[in-house]
């Protein structure tokens, strides 16, 4: 896939870059290069990994802001916080009053499909992103390994990036975006699709520290509650695709609101 590398001048774009894994990762190290060429660029990420953390923000702790790097088109910071704090200090302080063009959070080691959107960091910079009234885009590779191949992530990302940027989605806007782990020319294409149906078990290992104090390590494993339906995101993944899925924030079971209405007087 050939992709440009040039910004036009006359129309440049203000991208807003964070991620869950924190400052060093390299996947944020890719997302700042993916949005170079979309635009002039502020990236912020946490100094540490924050994983897991969702929409969590620091609330009694004080956030410290460090500058990594300020130049003409870039500037790229980490902040001892969360995703969302990432976000939210960025927004509301270093670019107030500033367009922001779209928000991209990623690229994140690891995948977030299926109901790992709601535990995700990088899933809830994204959405925290869409709260500001900005086109948000969470970009996954589905593999843990530091070292990962990223290509694949970086030109699909970059693909995606464009046509929001283009204004061929309509607002608010939050996309699921994730990666197969496999070289770019054996990725199958692009599948629009759901939120897979599934769940989390965790196991708890215990263990005892040299102070006699029992503590415990988490690990889980995710089921599929519908292996076999073809329009979900974890199906597009096992075949070679990548997924997009349209996120949104409205947490309501309308079914069961029509159900209480129609079936409950008080």
């Amino acid at each position: 896939m050939k992709m440009p590398i040039f910004v036009d001048m006359k129309e440049r774009k203000l991208i807003f870059v964070t991620n869950d894994d924190g400052y060093t990762s390299n996947g944020f190290r890719c997302a700042v290069e993916l949005a170079r060429r979309l635009g002039d660029v502020v990236a912020v990420a946490p100094e540490s990994s924050q994983s897991g953390k969702s929409q969590s923000i620091t609330i009694y702790e004080p956030l410290f802001l460090r500058e990594h790097r300020k130049e003409e088109g870039l500037e790229l910071y980490s902040l001892s916080g969360t995703p969302v704090d990432c976000v939210k200090f960025a927004f509301d302080h270093l670019m107030e009053g500033r367009k922001v063009d779209l928000v991209l959070s990623g690229i994140n080691h690891g995948s977030n499909s299926a109901v790992n959107v709601l535990y995700s960091g990088t899933m809830g910079a994204a959405i925290e992103g869409a709260f500001y009234g900005c086109p948000s885009i969470g970009l996954s590779l589905t593999s843990h390994d530091e070292s990962a191949d990223l290509t694949a992530a970086v030109q699909y990302g970059e693909l995606l990036a464009r046509k929001v940027l283009e204004g061929a989605l309509q607002m608010p806007l939050c996309l699921n975006v994730n990666v197969p782990d496999r070289p770019v020319e054996q990725i199958a294409g692009m599948k629009f699709c759901r939120q897979t149906h599934g769940f989390w078990r965790e196991v708890f290992h215990e263990y005892t520290d040299p102070h006699e104090r029992r503590y415990y390590w988490m690990r889980g494993a995710f089921y599929n509650a519908e292996p076999d339906a073809a329009d979900t995101d974890e199906y597009a993944l096992a075949h070679g695709y990548v997924s997009v899925v349209p996120v949104q924030t409205d947490m309501t079971d309308y079914r069961q609101l029509t159900a209480l209405q129609e079936n409950i007087t008080l």
